[in-house]
């Protein structure tokens, strides 16, 4: 993997309210590599959603606003081509599987009307020939009876039957990228294994790269190449998941770590989960120095006062931290 298929420059956004603006991502950079799975990892509010969502300039605006930064793919910025351009980059190079299937999906359309869609706007496939490849995306994505399924209504399948045909909804186009934000929440334990290896597998059989967004750290060690930690809409730590989460630099990434049960752990009366305590800061109230450092088990007085910046620290590492080793 050495070539980047999306970068990500300086990106900035920001909300206008009642309490006047407020940033929810600010400032990341980032690259996702051609053929890998790119996890963005973090506690609800920490600004992954939204920054996924600008990527294809889908945040409502207003009140949102992308302030600066730029999405370079294929040579051209996202964030400067017109609306035209835009839409033929959504759905065919660039896809995305969203929080909620049942809100996600139209509810007064047939699941077939819904996957042909983006067959017929981006291909020159006639209506038959894109039912036959609807069936056969609905077969790809494991969904029994694809046939009878293209002409139920969402409310008639499960969630995880859902969200396996947003799934083929997000491939009727073999993107290069697939964002997948929160691709496993409200399902059951069973359900999210097996979303897990269907991403898995279309990743190898396709060769497409993958922005994965979750929270949950046992998906992202099972598939994921590199992982960015994010916190109060900021990057605090970035690298090749097995070495981030063997030895984290960052004393946050290290909460996250300790917080998540371990499958075959012995109980130990000595050994409890940690958690991290209080709460991600709310926007219009962010602490003066690292955001982090109210929360900090390691904060220092320096921490209260000067913000860290994200800097290299070997072996495709970054970490926005004061502490000169390990946290642990």
């Amino acid at each position: 993997m050495t070539d980047s298929v999306l970068r990500v420059e300086n990106l900035k956004v920001s909300f206008s309210g009642k309490d006047g603006k407020l940033t929810a991502v600010n400032g990341i950079s980032y690259r996702l590599m051609a053929g890998e799975i790119l996890a963005m990892v973090g506690e609800s509010g920490c600004g992954k959603t939204v920054g996924a969502l600008s990527l294809l300039r889908l945040i409502p605006e207003p009140p949102g606003k992308i302030e600066t930064g730029s999405v370079t793919f294929n040579c051209k910025d996202l964030l400067k081509i017109n609306p035209q351009e835009l839409r033929e980059v959504r759905g065919r190079d660039i896809a995305m599987i969203f929080q909620d299937p049942m809100t996600s999906l139209n509810p007064v359309l047939t699941l077939g009307n819904q996957i042909m869609e983006p067959l017929l706007r981006h291909t020159s496939l006639t209506h038959k020939e894109a039912w036959e490849k609807a069936v056969e995306i609905l077969r790809q994505v494991e969904i029994p009876s694809p046939v009878e399924k293209m002409t139920q209504y969402p409310h008639q399948l499960s969630g995880g039957m859902r969200q396996r045909v947003m799934i083929g909804m997000a491939l009727t186009c073999s993107p290069k990228i697939l964002i997948a934000d929160e691709p496993t929440t409200a399902l059951d334990v069973l359900i999210q294994a097996q979303i897990i290896d269907l991403l898995q597998h279309l990743k190898e059989q396709t060769g497409m790269s993958i922005l994965l967004i979750t929270h949950d750290l046992g998906m992202v060690t099972e598939i994921a190449q590199r992982v960015i930690v994010m916190y109060a809409g900021e990057i605090v730590e970035s690298g090749p998941a097995r070495e981030l989460f063997h030895t984290p630099l960052h004393p946050y990434t290290l909460g996250l770590k300790n917080s998540v049960p371990k499958l075959g752990q012995k109980k130990e009366t000595n050994k409890r989960l940690v958690e991290i305590p209080g709460n991600v800061p709310s926007l219009n109230q962010l602490p003066s120095g690292c955001a982090f450092h109210p929360r900090c088990p390691s904060v220092m007085e320096r921490c209260k006062i000067d913000k860290p910046v994200l800097r290299e620290v070997g072996h495709g590492r970054e970490v926005s931290c004061w502490l000169e080793g390990n946290p642990s």
